[in-house]
């Protein structure tokens, strides 16, 4: 899918910071933009990320044009390390900061998109604040989401759910605590009130249709975009 799909100003905003999309976030982007859930397997580096996020992000953006954004939940980041969905909290920042910056520089009131980070470490007093004020995006790890599923108020913050995405899916696959997050996917998706697409993200995967029927926990069939574990090398011998 070309950078010209997106609104202006998220497309300007790419285009000025990474140039041209990387194969992998062509591919997804068009996978999920047609609504399908979709697996990502690409090299460290290749953009996985901003594949995943990119078209909620621009969703977000033009519904915060036409009107004011509601606040509730519609993206949740699931990171099987605690470190990582931090990592990924803040790299969130930058796009959400720097397109909203693109945007009034065309003239244009940009919406305030929110993240917000559950984890273990998460104070009682941030955990309390986003029942009252949930985010539109929520980073969170296997464990927190199925505590989040579990507790009847945080369980209501999930209702408006409508992406999931699942990262690192190499790291808990052959795992209890993939087991685990499968059963927590099929409550999500009992939980919210339309069906989640749900996209996985990872560097090393095989057997990747194995995979993907992981993630779509027996319904459809996920579009795989597969783009190989090892980034090209340019070598050459200097005399």
């Amino acid at each position: 899918m070309p950078l010209s799909s997106f609104h202006p100003a998220v497309a300007r905003w790419f285009q000025d910071r990474f140039g041209e999309p990387t194969a992998p976030q062509r591919e997804g982007w068009e996978a999920i933009r047609s609504g399908r859930d979709t697996l990502i397997s690409a090299p460290t580096g290749s953009g996985k990320t901003l594949a995943a996020f990119l078209h909620s992000l621009d969703q977000l953006f033009r519904e915060g044009l036409e009107g004011p954004l509601p606040d509730e939940t519609r993206v949740i980041y699931v990171s099987p390390l605690k470190a990582l969905s931090a990592d990924i909290h803040l790299n969130l920042a930058e796009p959400r900061r720097e397109i909203r910056r693109v945007a009034e520089e065309m003239g244009l009131e940009a919406p305030r998109i929110t993240a917000a980070i559950r984890s273990g470490d998460t104070p009682a007093a941030d955990r309390a604040a986003m029942i009252r004020k949930p985010p539109h995006i929520l980073v969170t790890t296997p464990e927190s989401l199925y505590l989040l599923l579990t507790a009847e108020r945080s369980r209501e913050m999930l209702r408006t759910v409508r992406t999931v995405i699942v990262d690192e899916i190499h790291a808990v696959l052959e795992s209890r605590r993939g087991a685990h997050l499968a059963l927590s996917l099929e409550r999500l998706a009992q939980v919210a009130k339309q069906p989640v697409q749900r996209i996985g993200l990872s560097a090393t995967v095989k057997p990747i249709e194995q995979v993907a029927d992981w993630l779509v926990g027996g319904r459809a069939k996920a579009a795989i975009v597969n783009q190989g574990h090892r980034r090209a090398l340019d070598l050459a011998l200097v005399g």
